[in-house]
């Protein structure tokens, strides 16, 4: 499965994504407000405050979930992405969110968040 192209549109104009991550009894864990980029036909998120961040030790954990952003709610995998895509994503992420303060910016971009980045795969 992919996103499709209004999808994609949707993370581009819409600031945050709820996240939510499978339990393993199939349950969802309650959602959490991050911030998300657009690449390519891509979406991701970064965990702003390190790998120990609950959200996303729960996603990377179980590989499983479902997003909310901007109307749209998918199912999806969370995935490990190629080492490539950490610089344009940078770009991305600066782009999208740089009418906010770039102290706080900077929690999304950089070498700290390369090991704290997912790529949100839809499932169906």
């Amino acid at each position: 499965m992919s996103w499709t192209e209004q999808e994609l549109k949707q993370v581009d104009g819409t600031d945050e994504l709820q996240v939510s991550s499978y339990r393993p009894d199939g349950t969802l864990r309650p959602y959490v407000i991050i911030w998300t980029a657009r690449l390519g036909d891509g979406v991701y998120v970064r965990s702003a405050y390190g790998p120990d961040n609950g959200w996303f030790r729960r996603a990377k954990a179980s590989g499983s979930g479902r997003v909310r952003v901007g109307g749209v709610e998918r199912d999806v995998r969370f995935e490990v992405p190629d080492d490539g895509v950490h610089a344009p994503l940078d770009d991305a992420y600066r782009a999208k969110y740089a009418r906010y303060e770039k102290r706080i910016v900077d929690t999304v971009v950089g070498p700290a968040v390369v090991g704290t980045t997912l790529r949100v795969v839809p499932q169906d």
